[in-house]
């Protein structure tokens, strides 16, 4: 399956592509790793407070958590007796982390100031912050290491993850909550908020492509799977949701309704994962 190492909490999706360990960051003080394919869990590692982000380095090998504490935590997997480095000057509590720059860099928002701040890991202080008007509730590196999309209010943005300048900036109709580009080409974007719907945006030119329609509740987390081809998202009402995109042999008759408008390109996937229940998508117009 294209998603063998999915982990969706209600802050954060979070892939292991390389071995299959699953962290967590549900609204609980330990924060705890399962290896996601028999289930058992591997290591449980305390804090004071809840955490609300964690993130895979690129090798796997660490495990960065943050959360109400203000305190960004690095665990070395291969060594988890030994306590964790700390980063303690976070302004506010966590509410996203990421790595970049081959894990030297670190990156967070916080729960109630804007702007997202990258931290050195070796000097473990911060030397850039992205400004944003409000909260970054989404921060995500693309698949190539080129671009940061971040979420803030109702603004969906596009920066340069190595000169740190912002290079496209779209306002939406509906609050986001999260956002993520294609990892493949690049050329569109998805997004989800307050409206329930999970949207999927031209990267150029910030057009609506298609809606999808199924969630009861606020959409928290939207990610693309690594191939791009398909994408999930993850409400406030209990379910996920696994979306694929639509065939890129379809005719351009076939891709738009009576109307003229573009059919929703999502197709059922029924499963359940850990008691989530990925049910029957409702196409938009339905």
């Amino acid at each position: 399956h294209r998603w063998p190492h999915l982990h969706i909490p209600e802050f954060s999706l979070l892939f292991s592509l390389t071995y299959p360990l699953t962290p967590s960051p549900f609204s609980f003080l330990p924060s705890k790793v399962w290896d996601a394919l028999t289930g058992d869990e591997l290591h449980s590692f305390e804090h004071k407070h809840i955490v609300r982000a964690c993130a895979f380095s690129k090798d796997t090998h660490l495990l960065l958590t943050g959360g109400m504490e203000k305190i960004l935590r690095v665990y070395d997997l291969n060594k988890p007796d030994v306590a964790p480095k700390e980063l303690d000057k976070s302004p506010g509590s966590v509410r996203t982390v990421a790595w970049l720059h081959n894990d030297q860099t670190i990156l967070s928002s916080c729960t109630d100031t804007g702007g997202v701040r990258l931290w050195d890991v070796r000097s473990e202080k911060i030397v850039q912050t992205l400004e944003t008007k409000g909260p970054v509730t989404s921060a995500e590196v693309s698949q190539d290491g080129r671009f940061i999309t971040t979420a803030d209010g109702s603004s969906v943005k596009f920066w340069d993850a190595n000169h740190f300048g912002l290079v496209k900036s779209y306002d939406m109709s509906f609050i986001v909550e999260s956002a993520s580009l294609e990892p493949k080409s690049g050329s569109k974007f998805i997004a989800g908020g307050e409206d329930m719907w999970v949207h999927v945006f031209d990267f150029l030119t910030g057009e609506e492509i298609t809606c999808n329609k199924g969630h009861h509740g606020p959409v928290h987390c939207v990610r693309f799977a690594p191939g791009g081809e398909s994408y999930a998202s993850g409400s406030e009402d209990g379910t996920i949701r696994i979306w694929q995109l639509s065939p890129p042999n379809v005719d351009a008759e076939e891709a738009v309704d009576t109307n003229g408008k573009p059919k929703a390109g999502a197709e059922e996937i029924a499963c359940k994962i850990e008691g989530f229940h990925i049910a029957k998508e409702e196409k938009a117009g339905e």
